[in-house]
């Protein structure tokens, strides 16, 4: 199996659903601006999310992915099946119960997570909170049933499903927003509407592959099994790193709520640009990697999953490092040709800008521990990687005592770009002291490759984004030239950058890794 083009489908796949994630984020912008009702939007948002990181994608995955792979190398069909029948079984009780105890104390964790939010705003983020609460329970199954079809190298289906999620959000700002009070409340329903999509498109996809996850009435015989056992006990540790995350960003909800009116949506918009690149390059790899390092490991071949780490790393280093640069210098017209239309201003353009500015430093620290990271988990060793978690979690509220004060809500995300460097430096060497992971020759020389091929490409962004007005753009079709200018620059900048890469003898046959 080529894991170069694995990596290239998922991370294509992963395109679409980004695009459309972007233009979920135009529409909000368009329709409803950066205001207290936006702000109420995305932490009630926010709240389902941190369960689904929780139970689902983050530590559920980390511990159900390579058991599982284990389990397929070397366990007949039949335990196989009924391995996912427990786990299934089990995640659904739990996940239905968390549910209710979210619908029921939504005033409460409104309360813990945005107490400054305006009185109004406050009672709008209960109700949607109320509502999308049970997305969570309905992501984390489809999170179980992207981890099977990864498993069974089936990457597509999965990659692609989050796009449902921002079709149903569009449809419904679109469509419901004039028959809602306050209009804001059509994004939730269509949180809703998406999540059931995306659970029912697996279901034919894990039929073809006979492996369709049972879910019995039987949750105490579930619970009991040694498979669940394994999962449960993996996930203790996982969810404690998990959590750390999440407990970071609910700290920093809390204090953008006391901020100016609007911090909370200027960081989401910003953040929503920095998924981009780390979708696109840590999670495709990260799911890519996972279950071939498991495999590594279930067959005791050290040399294959070391090689793994570094061709992930390298990898992401020359894709990474020209993103970073690109929200760097190119953050105003990247924001004003996105969502400078309707409610969100000039204004509101300029505070994004700075909040994107600080999260692109971190960038290359984000995409990195999505790629080192599993180098632990395939080992089933969660504990390490939650101790780190800690220590950065420490680390970054301590430099939000420092930047916040002084830059507002660009503080806020500069800290956890900070933390997001540390946490990756500190899984590469914890790596590296265990001999797990040994860097192949040639790295000087391939760094320094990359770093200068950075000169064009960041000099033709720089003078783009200095000798144009992207927020004031005159002219009858304003919006269109606007558009065009800005894609054109980005295409010049790239192949700039490839061009440079090619001069000095990269070649994507270097990249090239088969399993």
């Amino acid at each position: 199996m080529n894991l170069l083009k694995a990596a290239y489908t998922v991370s294509l796949l992963t395109l679409v659903s980004r695009i459309t994630g972007l233009l979920r984020e135009v529409f909000i912008a368009r329709f409803f601006g950066a205001s207290a009702w936006t702000d109420a939007f995305n932490v009630a948002f926010r709240l389902p999310n941190l369960l689904r990181r929780l139970f689902g994608e983050g530590a559920f995955a980390q511990a159900f992915i390579p058991i599982l792979a284990h389990s397929r190398e070397q366990d007949s069909p039949e335990d196989n099946r009924r391995l996912l029948d427990d786990v299934a079984t089990a995640l659904a009780w739990i996940l239905a119960g968390v549910s209710v105890l979210g619908v029921v104390g939504a005033p409460l964790l409104i309360l813990l997570t945005a107490s400054g939010l305006h009185p109004r705003a406050a009672s709008a983020a209960i109700w949607m909170t109320r509502l999308m609460f049970p997305y969570a329970g309905i992501i984390s199954m489809v999170a179980l049933s992207a981890g099977i079809l990864n498993t069974w190298r089936n990457f597509a289906i999965p990659a692609l499903t989050p796009a449902l999620l921002n079709l149903a959000v569009i449809v419904a700002a679109v469509a419901l927003r004039n028959f809602m009070h306050p209009p804001v409340y059509a994004l939730a329903v269509g949180v809703m509407a998406g999540g059931l999509l995306q659970l029912g498109v697996q279901y034919p996809a894990l039929r073809r592959h006979a492996i369709v996850p049972r879910v019995r009435l039987n949750f105490r015989a579930a619970w009991r099994s040694p498979p669940v056992r394994r999962v449960v006990k993996q996930m203790l540790p996982a969810s404690m790193s998990v959590s750390v995350a999440q407990v970071s960003l609910v700290i920093n909800t809390q204090i953008a709520s006391h901020l100016r009116p609007g911090s909370v949506s200027w960081l989401a918009y910003a953040d929503r640009l920095m998924e981009f690149p780390t979708a696109l390059l840590g999670v495709a790899l990260g799911s890519v990697l996972l279950p071939s390092l498991s495999r590594a490991h279930a067959a005791a071949d050290s040399i294959r999953y070391s090689n793994l780490l570094d061709w992930g790393l390298r990898l992401a280093l020359l894709l990474a490092l020209p993103c970073a640069v690109a929200l760097g210098l190119f953050a105003t017209p990247l924001i004003s040709i996105l969502f400078n239309y309707g409610r969100f201003d000039a204004f509101a353009v300029a505070q994004t800008t700075v909040a994107l500015r600080a999260y692109g430093v971190g960038l290359i620290g984000l995409i990195g521990v999505k790629i080192l990271a599993p180098g632990f988990y395939a080992q089933r060793d969660l504990r390490t990687p939650v101790k780190m978690a800690v220590a950065v979690l420490v680390g970054t509220q301590l430099l939000n005592l420092v930047f916040v004060p002084r830059l507002a809500h660009a503080g806020l995300a500069l800290a956890i770009s900070c933390g997001a460097l540390l946490n990756a430096g500190m899984l590469y060497m914890g790596l590296r002291l265990r001999g797990t992971y040994h860097p192949l020759p040639g790295w000087t020389g391939f760094a320094a490759r990359v770093f200068m091929a950075q000169v064009p490409l960041g000099f033709i962004l720089w003078w783009g984004a200095a000798h144009f007005s992207w927020t004031e753009w005159p002219g009858a079709h304003a919006h269109l030239l606007r558009l065009v200018t800005a894609f054109g620059l980005m295409a010049m900048a790239a192949a700039a950058y490839f061009i440079a890469l090619a001069l000095s003898g990269l070649r994507p046959a270097h990249f090239r890794h088969h399993e």
